[in-house]
């Protein structure tokens, strides 16, 4: 009778000049524009703006795109791309990464991704027809 529309994932927004303490933790996405002290973990893309920060031990999501600063670990389950205005200290593990010329980066980098499928082996030369082994 009555159809359920289908939800669209929900973006968490930290607005420049906000000041958020403690752990924060979201399902959706989620777009920093102001300050925030301690650790993130969410459950889908992140944004950091050029206002925005994140000091805390660990900065987890799936894709993430700073052109602001990030002082902890990160970990990107997708791609992590580094604007040239970003800057970031702090080891990282991500499946991909971006970085444009100007972003700052101090840390150990390292890329995880799943290991690429194997390939077919090839088929078996035909023996040519007239020609002996002997």
């Amino acid at each position: 009778m009555f159809k359920r529309k289908p939800t669209l994932p929900s973006v968490t927004y930290l607005a420049e000049g906000s000041n958020f303490q403690g752990n924060l933790r979201t399902a959706g996405g989620l777009r920093i524009d102001g300050e925030v002290h301690g650790t993130v973990e969410v459950g889908g893309d992140l944004e950091v703006s050029a206002t925005g920060s994140i000091e805390g031990p660990e900065v987890k999501a799936n894709n993430i795109f700073l052109q602001g600063a990030v002082k902890g670990n990160v970990i990107a389950g997708g791609t992590l791309s580094l604007s040239r205005t970003a800057r970031l200290e702090g080891d990282v593990i991500a499946a991909s990464l971006n970085i444009e010329m100007g972003a700052f980066y101090v840390g150990h980098i390292v890329t995880q991704n799943e290991p690429p499928p194997a390939l077919p082996s090839a088929p078996a030369f035909p023996k040519l027809v007239g020609r002996s082994d002997d």
